[in-house]
């Protein structure tokens, strides 16, 4: 039986309908080998025999075969990458080994460092040059596949390093990855490492599909990798073109692997695993630098994207004699190339009004592709980066984002044009209430005073009135916030607590159920704790932990309105600029005015027990922490909770005052920072030593 042409698919259709169960059978059997090294020579091979309408029409007699003659689906038939049934929740998937995280370089010098320190390890076991091979960072989603036998049976996400999350039902729609391994001797069990990804294009392609259909565009390959792959629905995952690329063997049975890295990754591609064209083995450290500039050269024009190279010693048998470190390997190192910088035109610039009603400016650019997403908007920061910077509506601009900073403006193309473009100035009014702006003393930030009426500050102070971290109402979004005050609903934040379930089911889309249960999730707020109250109301500077602190020192919010600068910089962790502040907050007839609406509405305000405020953990009280990165075991939130009970401060980014800077995996620009500031780096386990904690 010949093959379908590509312009037969009703031929295809009316041929399987004439067919008897034999021959049925026969073209089965026939077929499924066919797609098999159609899929290989496509995403392994790099060496399509047949277009895309090709496959798919073979794939789709396939599909019509198994649907007139069930009993003929074989278990790991190329069709069940469709995506089988939603599952309930995704199940934990532990490790035979542990995925480690490794640590990173910044620098030419950083990378020679490290080969000294190989060296001094080794000792007399060194060679004159240090065998390494040097792979392209790819910026996925960390994953494990376990084969037994040859078959597929198992996929976990990386999670903490001991366990993350089984997406089997999810990988198995990937076509990269092989369901049977290519080979007719297979291992009793192998795991193999790679990432889950998008190849560019495709998600480009993707991207257009979604948005041509009124979706919401994704931001990232990477963010959209991760996100797909947790789907509880495979049919979302089979639609989304992933990709896979090996990189290592996690444990194995019934194998026995080289004892090299660069012939392990031949092994993995031979039973058809796609892996990285651009691996380079290198003799020394000198070629491992030329490797890595090489790969950062060809960064921008890659089919993937990448968030650095990685370093490996190629010889397994010096793997083995480095060993581990913590939760890294000795014998490999992640190199950070630097910031990626493209230039674009500044089409406008507008300005934003925040939650407390600073001024800022944001650039508006010409779409560009930079740091792994499309930019088409950065922020400015403030009036004196603006006139530092000299915009001009139509210059070109540097733009930079590096892991995950947010895109910044850096610099300005000069050309001869430039006087003679219009400047980029601030307003002399708010831009939402027309209200004239000011700026406090030598302040940077510059303000729209009408902090009651302003519908730009009403809106962003609802929203932080009602986020998970203060009074973590669910329900109250960024939507239904719009509409709220749009209506004239609520005019302020205890505005709230006056709602009725026909006031809001009145809205757009908000229906009887969805009224009903904002309502009732407003209400249960109403005793929250303290800390959560404080945080909510926004006072200025005081976030999470300040108001955590506030809470356990004054106990209730009368004390805390009635205490004294000098009362308030007696608290650990709080200085002068805080405390003025809070003090100027509460003078304010407004402000006061609100609190007592809030607990005429409802809110309680409950009182907590004041303790005293000495700290108990030395080691880490008083000091000032960062969290960045993925830790093995504990989430940030929870790091963050243990250190502010020890009596330490935390903090989102690194400075002088850093005390250390706790890092896990993935960690970006804060790490790098914290190497420039000469700030100490820890992980996990040396926070558990200083919080004293198992």
């Amino acid at each position: 039986m010949s093959l379908p042409q590509a312009n037969d698919a009703a031929t295809v259709t009316a041929r399987v309908r004439t067919l008897n169960r034999d021959d049925a059978l026969a073209r089965r059997d026939t077929l499924i080998p066919e797609l098999v090294r159609h899929n290989r020579l496509y995403h392994t091979d790099d060496a399509a025999e047949i277009t895309d309408r090709e496959y798919d029409l073979l794939y789709r007699e396939l599909e019509l075969i198994e649907d007139r003659f069930p009993d003929l689906v074989l278990p790991d038939s190329p069709t069940h990458r469709v995506g089988d049934a939603t599952v309930d929740g995704l199940m934990p998937f532990v490790h035979a080994q542990p995925m480690l995280s490794l640590g990173n370089a910044f620098s030419e010098e950083d990378l020679r460092d490290y080969d000294i320190r190989l060296r001094k390890r080794l000792a007399d076991q060194c060679p004159p040059v240090i065998p390494y091979i040097v792979e392209p960072k790819l910026d996925g989603l960390a994953m494990e596949l376990v084969y037994e036998d040859g078959v597929l049976v198992g996929a976990g996400t990386r999670g903490d390093g001991e366990r993350g999350e089984d997406v089997l039902h999810n990988v198995q729609t990937i076509r990269a990855i092989p369901s049977r391994l290519a080979t007719a001797t297979p291992p009793s069990r192998v795991d193999i490492r790679g990432e889950v990804l998008f190849d560019v294009a495709g998600f480009h392609r993707m991207n257009e599909t979604r948005v041509a259909r009124g979706d919401k565009a994704f931001e990232n390959p990477r963010n959209a990798a991760a996100g797909t792959i947790r789907q509880l629905d495979p049919s979302v995952t089979a639609r989304r073109p992933l990709t896979f690329m090996a990189h290592s063997f996690g444990a194995s049975e019934g194998v026995d692997l080289p004892e090299s890295h660069h012939e392990q990754l031949a092994l993995v591609h031979s039973w058809g695993m796609p892996i990285n064209a651009l691996n380079t083995v290198c003799d020394g450290i000198d070629a491992v630098i030329e490797a890595i500039a090489m790969i950062g050269a060809a960064r921008g024009d890659m089919a993937t994207e990448i968030d650095g190279a990685v370093v490996k010693v190629d010889d397994v048998r010096l793997q083995r004699e480095l060993g581990f470190v913590t939760r890294s390997p000795r014998w490999a190192i992640a190199y950070k190339y630097p910031p990626e910088q493209t230039t674009t035109e500044l089409e406008d610039v507008g300005f934003q009004v925040g939650r407390t009603g600073a001024i800022t400016p944001v650039a508006y650019l010409k779409p560009v592709r930079v740091g792994g997403v499309t930019v088409s908007r950065a922020s400015l920061h403030n009036a004196d980066q603006l006139l530092r910077l000299d915009l001009r509506i139509g210059s070109t601009v540097v733009l930079q984002r590096s892991g995950d900073v947010i895109p910044q403006v850096v610099g300005v193309v000069p050309d001869d044009q430039h006087d003679d473009r219009p400047a980029a100035t601030y307003p002399e009014t708010c831009p939402e209430c027309d209200t004239p702006l000011v700026r406090d003393g030598d302040a940077v930030v510059i303000r729209c005073p009408n902090t009651l009426s302003c519908p730009a500050q009403l809106r962003a102070a609802v929203r932080h009135f009602g986020s998970r971290l203060a009074m973590d109402i669910e329900g109250l979004g960024e939507k239904s916030v719009e509409q709220l005050i749009e209506s004239k609903l609520v005019t302020r934040v205890s505005d709230l607590y006056a709602l009725t379930v026909d006031q809001v089911e009145s809205l757009e889309r908000m229906g009887p159920k969805l009224s009903e249960l904002l309502v009732a999730n407003i209400a249960k707020s109403c005793a929250q704790p303290l800390r959560r109250v404080l945080t909510a109301l926004g006072i200025p500077e005081v976030g999470e932990s300040t108001a955590r602190d506030l809470a356990s020192h004054f106990g209730g919010i009368d004390a805390l309105a009635n205490a004294s600068l000098e009362d308030l910089t007696a608290v650990h962790g709080i200085g002068d600029i805080v405390a003025q502040n809070i003090v100027t907050w509460f003078a304010a007839p407004k402000h006061s005015e609100e609190v007592t609406r809030l607990r005429e509405l409802g809110v309680q305000f409950p009182e907590e027990d004041a303790v005293n405020d000495q700290p108990t953990n030395e080691a880490v009280a008083g000091k000032t922490f960062v969290l960045t990165g993925t830790l093995p075991t504990m989430t940030r939130g929870e790091a963050k909770a243990l250190l502010l009970a020890a009596g330490a401060a935390v903090k989102g980014s690194v400075s002088k005052k850093t005390d250390f800077v706790v890092a896990g995996a993935d960690a970006g620009s804060k790490l790098e920072k914290a190497h420039a500031l000469e700030v100490a780096v820890i992980d996990e386990d040396t926070l558990r030593t200083l919080l004293g904690v198992a």
